[in-house]
Formats: structure tokens, sequence, C-alpha cells
């Protein structure tokens, strides 16, 4: 099998061989280099060796920008104040029309305490009296997340990764032997 000349391990044949020929060692006793020989098996166990340390550490993340997908959410059905004009909805345009009608031949009170009683029935229904489902238009919503790859933490609470404590306490990364073995 050829030797590959490139990754890791060939990086530390040429250090090694240009750390040879600066400390004086004439060139032409340098063996050939191949599958097998001195300096070719000493890069090969340095490379294992980096690649056994490098798979062994956490790095830390310092910066992450994930989509986040919300699941699911919910809420209690949020109170809502109504207008009484909305309140009465179609209504409202009969009772007017019905006072016109009414006032000319003296029975506009009767049509006002119509209206009283109607005002009276909604009124509860003014002041966070009924009830929406939580349904919120884009832009209204603010919320706070976080990408979470690994553990859960407890709660977003105690979750905070704005200084390199809560960096270093709540990121970790891992380099996997797998994924550098084309580069060793």
């Amino acid at each position: 099998m050829a030797l590959k000349q490139e990754g890791l391990k060939w990086d530390l044949i040429q250090a090694t061989v240009k750390a040879m020929e600066d400390t004086g060692i004439d060139k032409n006793s340098i063996p050939e280099i191949k599958e097998g020989v001195f300096i070719e098996r000493v890069a090969h166990y340095q490379a294992e060796a980096i690649a056994t340390f490098i798979s062994s550490l956490d790095f830390t993340i310092t910066k992450i920008n994930a989509p986040v997908q919300i699941e699911e959410l919910k809420s209690d059905d949020l109170p809502a104040n109504i207008e009484i004009d909305t309140l009465l909805g179609e209504y409202q345009p009969v009772l007017k029309t019905l006072r016109k009608l009414a006032e000319p031949v003296g029975l506009g009170s009767l049509i006002d305490s119509l209206e009283d009683e109607i005002k009276k029935a909604v009124t509860p229904l003014l002041e966070g009296g009924a009830k929406t489902p939580f349904n919120l238009p884009a832009g209204v919503l603010q919320s706070k997340a976080y990408v979470i790859i690994g553990e859960d933490p407890e709660s977003v609470e105690n979750f905070n990764v704005d200084d390199e404590d809560g960096q270093r306490q709540n990121t970790t990364v891992k380099v996997f032997r797998e994924d550098i073995e084309d580069y060793l």
C-alpha cells in the first residue's frame, strides 16, 4: 500500500524530515519514506496519540445559530375586553332603526329601556369577562428557547450561555474518532 501524502501522519513525517535537516543530518542519510520505516512508524503512532487525545477532549461552543422548532405552545384562555358596540353586534342597527320609528309616536323611551337591558346583560363581558383561545398573530409572542443537544437542562431559568462560565457548563463538543480518520 502506498503511503498517503496528505493528512496528519504525512505532516508529522514532513516535520520530522525538516527537523532532521535543521539539525544538520545530511539529506542523503534520511531513508526513503515508505510504509514500515522508522519515520513512518513514529509518525503513525504520533498521529494515533494526537487523535486519541483530541477525541477525548470536550470543546466549548461559544456561538451557535440554529432553528428552534416549538412542538407545542399552550396557554389558558386569555381574558378579553370587548367594546359595547361589538357586543350589540347585529342588534345595534336594529335598535337605531326601532328608535327612529318609535320616537315620532312617543315610544323612544321604550327602545332606550330595551337597549339598557341588553347593555346590562352584556356588561359583564366588557372588562375581561370574555375568554379568547390562545391564538396570537405573528410578532406578538415573545419566547425564550434553547437548542439542546445531549442532556436537557433542568430549567431554562438556570440555563445561561451569556458568559464563559455558562458556556462551559452548558455546552460540549466532542470530536469523534471516525470523523477524523481521513485526516490521519
